[in-house]
């Protein structure tokens, strides 16, 4: 999926929409920002969750920054690929470095998260 088929928030996340189940990563710009990753602390799977909980921590040579939940919904994966190699979220952060999978709530809307450009705009500021 090209980063156009991605949406992205305030706090630094990108999610990745497939049906009713939504992909959540750090974005590459974040992850630039914040420099090597050295641990990643996945939520637990089955957690229901609202949009501004903090699920995870990531962190990083420079610091420790929280992750938020986007949307509603339930924890229905980790990506525990991240247990033994945390640097993923740095070498493809948008890609196999993803974070999370959730289960939407029904009737979450997904229409207040950016666009690429937007999200590009977003970050120049």
């Amino acid at each position: 999926m090209s980063e156009q088929d991605l949406r992205f928030t305030e706090t630094h996340e990108w999610l990745r929409v497939e049906g009713r189940e939504v992909t959540v990563g750090l974005t590459d710009y974040a992850q630039g920002e914040l420099g090597d990753i050295v641990f990643v602390e996945l939520p637990e799977v089955g957690r229901t969750i609202s949009p501004g909980d903090v699920l995870t921590t990531v962190e990083s040579v420079k610091s420790v920054s929280e992750i938020y939940a986007p949307v509603s919904g339930e924890i229905t994966a980790a990506n525990d690929a991240l247990d033994s190699d945390p640097g993923l979220v740095n070498t493809d952060a948008q890609g196999e470095g993803w974070i999370f999978r959730i289960k939407l709530a029904d009737g979450e809307d997904l229409s207040r998260f950016m666009s690429a450009d937007d999200y590009a705009t977003h970050t120049k500021g």
